[in-house]
């Protein structure tokens, strides 16, 4: 019986996997699908469940992992010092609280703390406190306090945040919407489309490291070779006091973006119109979208072979890359469903002409 949507949110949301130590977040895919199609596995860890079916490839695809942290030394007094994995906005990471994983999978809490604003001069104080002078700490006492715990140089650091309803029906908070939201999609939508009559192949995918420049994506296209893509992703919400209300292209609340252009990928227009008249006609609530910023894994999925004409759903997120963001789950349910109908237009004549120039 599939998950519910609230549940499989709280389980992608809640599981552990910065970039390149994704396996919590691959296990539950795998779990979630068991039975629906054949799966396999790059080299770098990116997977795919092959659904099966005649028809021109199409492929569901979302990045499994989130930004974190990698341990990159210990001091003798036993604090860690970290490294960011991916792309962290200092403000947002003091004092918060993180989860260290050991190579034996053992899980250990720890606290982002830095010199107290009392020790700092003056001028010191209203600056950002640089990554560099923060650190973790584990309530060790030495190094070799740190070492008994089973923690080494690497280890993959996560934050430490759960799923939370909040005061408006609907709304949530947790952690690594960007992008266990596209991840939970993937699998929502394969359910569905598992029990139905296809005219295409489904694949349904996780990529592995995105958040370090779209990494999984480059070697997970010449795995499946898709002829077709949809990229499901948790995208920066601009709906928020310092935004002009009349420019927002992702307010949440407002439906799946369907973005069509940023500076990784020039969206296939047809693929793009495509996805716009099928909310359109299916009453899905959509916002377009043309971003300055930002890019997703169609930016090295739309350049495999001779090209893969791709197409970018979203659901707004505000606060990504912070412990905490919020999402409404009616966007989130507009994305599954628009990927769904999507998917189900996507016949050998349809994807023929999205790549017709001559």
């Amino acid at each position: 019986m599939p998950t519910n949507s609230e549940t499989l949110l709280r389980q992608f949301t809640e599981a552990h996997g910065p970039s390149g130590f994704e396996s919590e977040v691959r296990a539950l895919f795998v779990e979630e699908l068991e039975g629906l199609g054949q799966f396999s596995a790059d080299r770098t860890g990116s997977v795919v469940c092959d659904m099966g079916g005649e028809g021109p490839r199409v492929l569901l695809e979302a990045h499994m992992d989130e930004v974190g942290f990698r341990v990159q030394s210990i001091t003798s007094g036993g604090f860690l010092r970290m490294i960011a994995v991916g792309g962290w906005w200092p403000h947002v990471v003091l004092a918060q609280q993180l989860v260290v994983k050991t190579k034996s999978g053992e899980k250990i809490v720890g606290i982002v703390g830095s010199k107290p604003p009392h020790f700092l001069p003056q001028a010191e104080r209203g600056k950002v406190m640089p990554l560099e002078s923060m650190f973790v700490d584990i309530g060790a006492t030495s190094k070799e306090e740190v070492e008994e715990m089973g923690i080494q140089l690497g280890d993959p650091i996560a934050p430490r945040t759960n799923f939370e309803p909040m005061g408006r029906k609907g709304r949530f908070v947790a952690k690594a919407f960007d992008n266990r939201v596209g991840m939970s999609a993937v699998v929502e939508a394969g359910q569905q489309l598992a029990v139905e009559e296809r005219v295409n192949q489904v694949l349904l995918a996780g990529s592995v490291q995105e958040e370090l420049g779209l990494r999984g994506a480059k070697t997970l296209a010449r795995h499946a070779k898709p002829d077709v893509a949809i990229i499901l992703e948790g995208t920066p919400a601009d709906d928020t006091p310092g935004f002009q209300s009349d420019e927002s292209q992702a307010s949440v609340e407002a439906g799946v973006q369907i973005r069509m252009h940023d500076p990784t990928a020039i969206m296939n227009p047809r693929l793009a119109d495509l996805a716009i008249t099928t909310a359109q006609e299916e009453n899905i609530p959509f916002q377009r979208a043309v971003r300055r910023g930002g890019g997703t894994d169609a930016g090295e999925m739309h350049l495999s072979g001779e090209g893969v004409p791709c197409v970018v759903l979203g659901v707004p997120a505000r606060y990504i890359h912070s412990h905490n963001s919020i999402i409404d789950i009616a966007d989130y349910r507009a994305m599954v469903n628009l990927s769904v109908a999507l998917v189900r237009r996507l016949s050998s004549a349809v994807v023929a002409d999205l790549v017709k120039y001559l």
